[in-house]
């Protein structure tokens, strides 16, 4: 599994020894300063306490991220299917429990973090987001235009994820892949790898090219089902393509519509003449796309305001509910704020 994103099943305080070696690494990867790190491993341990005592056990996922503003940094979401928060306010002032403890750990979490949010509902759980940055954050700049947030993991018992995700940002265009190798595995890690280290290097723009010229790249491997999105920030539009099980939305403060690839298997055989999807910017606009991984039958409709949080809650929210645990899962969510 890349380095970068890990994945923990958190069924009780057992699995607190390898999640803190693990994280820790990761921090290390970062090259965290002792005294930030040791905020990780309390912030881990607090995470892995609520998971346990008032989660009903969950999941915890760790990445590595670049913030154009704040540098190199750890993001951790954690998800439980819990009774959810009933005052998420007071219950961040230290001394609050609900399991008569000490109650000092989401406020221990809110003060250690760079960034902390929490979304809950009523018997439905909560999700929990923080970041912690090689450096403390002083000063905020103006946040930049592109906001993306992704999970990308393997199935259960894989060491590797045939699923992949990348994107470019210039001042001028956003180009982003998410690819699905076919099945799972080593041979479909390779395939969709293959399909990002070509994405990487090429500079075509029109995503229908781009995918014929990753076809070509990929011939020799299992073959994978990809789209290509692209921003273009002058005339303020999305150019989408895709071939295959990629389900890629995209949701306004006004409309949400599906967007349908082509047929095929991308290395092996595609549509002749292939058009993209031209898409104009609204306000608020969020695109998602989804392996195949993650039920396609999602609807925002069922969490209240949650657009107004970070985009990492978003995509927790339809990975907690959505997932199928047959296959390697990505949910790869971008919004664009002109």
């Amino acid at each position: 599994m890349d380095s970068s994103q890990l994945y923990f099943n958190v069924a009780d305080r057992s699995y607190f020894a390898l999640l803190k070696k693990d994280v820790h690494a990761l921090a290390a990867e970062v090259e965290f300063s002792s005294e930030r790190a040791g905020r990780i491993d309390i912030i881990v341990a607090e995470l892995v306490s609520n998971l346990v005592k008032h989660g009903n056990g969950g999941y915890l996922i760790a990445k590595k991220i670049i913030d154009i503003n704040k540098g190199a940094g750890i993001e951790l979401v954690s998800i439980d299917n819990g009774p959810g928060i009933a005052n998420v306010k007071k219950m961040m002032e230290d001394g609050e429990s609900t399991k008569n403890t000490l109650g000092q750990g989401l406020g221990a979490i809110q003060r250690l973090s760079d960034h902390c949010e929490i979304y809950t509902q009523k018997d439905w759980g909560t999700l929990l987001l923080t970041r912690i940055f090689q450096e403390e954050v002083r000063e905020y700049k103006k946040p930049p235009p592109v906001s993306i947030s992704s999970i990308v993991i393997p199935k259960a018992g894989e060491q590797v994820c045939g699923d992949g995700f990348f994107y470019k940002l210039t001042r001028d265009k956003l180009s982003i892949l998410v690819g699905d190798g076919l099945g799972h595995g080593p041979e479909a890690a390779k395939a969709v790898n293959r399909a990002i280290d070509t994405f990487k290097i090429t500079e075509e723009e029109n995503p229908v090219e781009m995918i014929r010229i990753i076809h070509e790249s990929v011939k020799r491997t299992r073959g994978l089902v990809a789209t290509v999105a692209n921003f273009d920030f002058k005339d303020k539009s999305w150019r989408i393509c895709g071939v295959g099980n990629i389900a890629t939305r995209m949701t306004s403060y006004i409309s949400s519509k599906a967007y349908v690839s082509y047929n095929g298997i991308i290395g092996h055989n595609i549509a002749g003449s292939m058009k993209m999807h031209e898409v104009p910017y609204e306000p608020g606009q969020t695109i998602i796309l989804c392996s195949d991984g993650i039920k396609t039958r999602w609807d925002l409709a069922k969490y209240p305001a949650i657009t107004k949080n970070d985009l990492s809650i978003l995509t927790a929210a339809i990975y907690k509910d959505h997932l199928r645990n047959t296959d390697d899962a990505s949910v790869v969510a971008v919004k664009i704020a002109l």
